[in-house]
């Protein structure tokens, strides 16, 4: 196939109906414009905005990327090469994903394919790259399609050598002696013989079920009987062979005996013998056998089967919801701690499903998904999915499909699942509202999940349910202003109250020395009686680690990251020192590298010294720590949920993981370690942050109609925001709040772009954002620019950082051409040959 584009007079009569198109493509690549393709003439029919097709970009560098327009008009700036390949012939990406996406580029300053790149499943973007590897399903002896001559190449080359080899499409290519194989490569996709993935930790891993079944020989009658006469002696294998005749009928019915049961049925069962299972299976009585399941089965048996009947306060609030969605698009469900939110939502999920429409539910953190789904799946059944960076890649795209094909009705997920396929949302819930996890931070497109929720439920005419104890400021602020739609709750569900709250002085504590390790006597007592009654405790620490820093008592050495400004924290479990924003780590010294000395300290606490510390001085208790050490495996978050959910661990200690909406019943303590590192945050959002965790971390208590208790450790018990706290009173904290950001120009009366400089050489960096400055001046005004400065992290990732802040009056600025001239003079900026290797990140409205 040619691959250049050759402007010749017109064809002769026959071929002059023949229509020439092109395709703008969004390549998953930080470039400024669209890059066109020619599309060969015999797939003009083939072309679908929104699907996806292979090209090929610079030298040798090919790419699958998303068509978003099809047209006549040939790029004026290069000869357009053609589509290599048509991967897809039905759009992977929807209209309203493409509309949603432009608009994301334009708000948070980024470039379309930084959006695609982050938005796409790794295994539905292909590269010369991508890796093909046999599906673990396929047995060449059973399938039912029959294969090419190529096919046969590409599944020969893949079975030889080791288990789990892997081609690069370039390999692929290689051995079919052809340039255009993507055809091939697709055809063995369908036919379920291969699947691709993107980087070696893509690989697929199906979810394996082992099962067992009565081998065919004994399934006769007679033949049963004289298997109980050859196990009389051995009443062990017997009663597993009870055990499974009980649970498969074998006369009435030989099809179910095929089908075969769960292992873990059998040696799970207390009363049974795992190795009499497995000596069942050694004798040839029963076989074991693999069956690959999916990991959203489509069991009907799992549908809706969970009723409830909401309080006279829920059903008052839901119709209140509803009434002001007649009115409003978007409305606040401002409840306190407790007083069943879930609930609201899940009915008035059922009301939109039974409207035709899609619900798209968001949570925070996974720790909240792993809690919520088991309860959403007993009313949604299979129509619920579940979507978060912990599945897969290939979990993710089969979540994605289900989407698309309408499989998935409702999606419960962390941020990223805004990005998913829906064309016909009904409703959108953004629980806990105010969160920071909301936010993305790095890498590009640096976005805030609600906002992107608000414009997405815009764009499909949906509905738009805020919830929070406690939202943020702003939000607030739209009520008040009549944008925005207000329900309140202002009790909790059933006959539970508001935990007792209590402030407890550590300074004093502390000179009269009766601090145990970082724990006030109260606290202690209070954890004793708490233990002593069989009732369950969680500590919040917002620190993890051991230790925040090693210090050489004799001469104040601290180790330091060799990439970042920061100093390494103290990991005591993998014994080693660790940085929090670049991952370095290295080993703990035995003596100090300055001077010699061995008398080396940890300084400070985090969630794995306060661990450590309760094991000694709690031994009774079992202790479990959460925090994002501990849950970086994939069910890392569903098992320590569980254990404490089953009452298997008695205190749980954690950072902000633990604040956010979590509901265990029989959680009587809640105890706060150090309220002061919160409080004290350089940050204007720092007293609303700290307000949001203590109410939040302090709702955990008392839920089920026990009586809670709070208490917080303070170095300062006469801080303003502890009143507040104490009498989980939001509205004043509100008022407060709000008049401070009136006076001093922030959010939600002025919008907030931060502009990050980063250079390898410090001076360079800091030129480069006077420079930039001075550009922002002359475009912005002065009064609009602040700095530049260096952060108080000045160092991250061996980058130096200098950092500019832009406020943007809401009433006075036309926010599109604002953001044009901070474009333009960033670019000013790089055109410059000094500045050439400089780095500029914008973050629009930061957090």
């Amino acid at each position: 196939m040619s691959l250049t584009f050759d402007f010749v007079q017109p064809q002769p009569e026959a071929a002059t109906d023949r229509v020439t198109l092109f395709a703008d493509v969004i390549l998953p690549l930080p470039l400024p414009k669209l890059y066109t393709y020619r599309v060969p003439y015999e797939l003009n029919d083939q072309v679908v905005v929104g699907g996806r097709v292979i090209v090929q970009f610079g030298a040798k560098k090919t790419l699958s990327c998303i068509v978003a327009a099809v047209h006549e008009n040939p790029p004026k700036e290069y000869q357009a090469k053609y589509i290599l390949e048509f991967i897809d012939d039905a759009p992977v990406v929807t209209q309203p994903q493409l509309k949603l996406f432009r608009w994301m580029a334009d708000y948070y300053l980024c470039t379309l394919g930084e959006v695609i790149n982050a938005a796409l499943p790794s295994a539905l973007k292909l590269s010369s790259e991508s890796r093909v590897q046999l599906h673990p399903a396929f047995v060449r002896d059973e399938n039912p399609y029959p294969l090419s001559e190529q096919e046969e190449k590409i599944v020969e080359a893949l079975s030889t050598g080791e288990e789990g080899k892997s081609l690069t499409f370039t390999e692929v290519g290689e051995i079919l002696g052809i340039t255009s194989f993507h055809k091939v490569i697709k055809s063995l996709m369908q036919k379920d013989v291969v699947f691709l993935f993107e980087h070696l930790q893509d690989k697929y891993s199906p979810k394996v079920v082992k099962k067992v079944r009565l081998a065919h020989h004994y399934v006769a009658e007679a033949a049963v009987e004289s298997l109980f006469a050859q196990l009389a002696s051995r009443s062990k294998q017997l009663d597993v062979l009870m055990r499974y005749l009980q649970k498969v009928p074998v006369y009435q019915n030989e099809h179910l005996n095929h089908q075969g049961i769960e292992k873990a049925y059998l040696t799970s069962a207390p009363h049974l013998s795992p190795s009499a299972v497995n000596t069942l299976i050694k004798n040839g009585i029963l076989e074991q056998f693999d069956v690959i399941v999916s990991r959203f089965p489509l069991d009907d048996a799992t549908q809706a089967n969970m009723h409830f009947t909401l309080s006279e306060a829920q059903t008052t609030a839901r119709d209140d919801v509803m009434q002001q969605f007649q009115e409003k698009d978007i409305v606040l469900l401002h409840g306190v701690t407790g007083a069943g939110k879930t609930e609201i939502y899940i009915d008035l999920i059922r009301q939109a499903l039974d409207g035709g429409g899609q619900v798209l539910y968001l949570l925070p953190e996974i720790a909240l998904t792993a809690q919520i789904v088991t309860r959403l799946m007993r009313v949604f059944g299979s129509r619920l999915g579940v979507y978060h960076s912990k599945f897969s890649d290939n979990e993710r795209v089969e979540v994605w499909n289900g989407v698309l094909s309408g499989r998935f009705q409702v999606v419960v997920g962390v941020r990223s699942s805004v990005f998913l396929p829906f064309d016909n949302l009904a409703l959108i819930i953004v629980d806990e509202e105010h969160e920071s996890s909301y936010k993305q931070y790095d890498p590009a497109p640096r976005y805030n999940a609600r906002e992107v929720a608000l414009m997405m439920a815009n764009f499909q005419g949906a509905r738009t349910l805020l919830g929070s104890a406690t939202p943020a400021v702003e939000t607030y602020y739209q009520t008040r202003t009549g944008r925005y739609g207000l329900v309140s709750l202002t009790k909790r569900f059933g006959e539970a109250g508001l935990p007792e709250i209590e402030l407890v002085d550590t300074r004093k504590s502390r000179e009269a020395k009766k601090m145990h390790n970082h724990f006030t006597p109260e606290l202690m007592l209070e954890m004793e009686r708490k233990l002593g009654a069989k009732e369950q405790i969680i500590l919040f620490q917002n620190r993890r680690g051991y230790s925040p820093f090693i210090n050489c008592l004799d001469c104040g050495w601290i180790p330091k990251c060799q990439n970042c400004a920061v100093s390494l924290s103290y990991h005591k479990h993998a014994h080693e020192l660790r940085c929090h924003y670049c991952g370095y780590h290295d080993r703990l010294p035995v003596e100090c590298p300055a001077c010699g000395s061995r008398n080396l300290k940890p300084v400070g606490f985090g969630t794995e010294k306060i661990e450590d510390d309760l094991k000694i001085m709690l031994p009774e208790a079992n202790v479990q720590r959460m925090d994002l050490d501990t849950t970086r495996a994939k069910n890392s978050y569903q098992q320590i949920i569980a254990d404490f959910e089953n009452q298997v661990t008695n205190v749980l200690v954690g950072t902000q993981m633990v604040t956010k909406g979590l509901d265990f019943a029989n959680v009587s303590l809640v105890g706060i370690i150090n309220a002061d590192s919160i409080i004290h945050y350089p940050d204007f959002r720092a007293h609303e942050r700290a307000f949001q965790m203590f109410v939040q971390v302090s709702g955990r208590a008392g839920r089920k109609g026990k009586k809670g208790k709070v208490i917080i450790q303070t170095g300062d018990p006469q801080q303003v925001i502890f009143d507040k706290v104490i009498r989980n009173d939001y509205l004043e904290f509100y008022e407060y709040e709000i008049l401070q950001r009136r006076e001093h120009g922030y959010p939600p009366f002025m919008r907030i772009i931060r502009l990050t400089v980063k250079h390898m050489d410090q001076h360079l960096a800091e030129r480069a954002a006077i420079l930039l400055t001075n550009e922002l001046v002359d475009r912005l005004g002065r009064e609009a620019v602040l700095g530049p400065e260096a952060p108080y992290i000045f160092r991250i990732r061996n980058f130096f950082l200098q950092e500019i802040t832009i406020k943007l009056s809401r009433e006075h600025t036309v926010l599109k051409q604002a953001k044009a001239d901070i474009l333009a003079a960033i670019n000013a900026v790089k055109d410059q040959k000094d500045y050439k290797q400089a780095r500029f990140v914008a973050d629009v409205d930061p957090m």
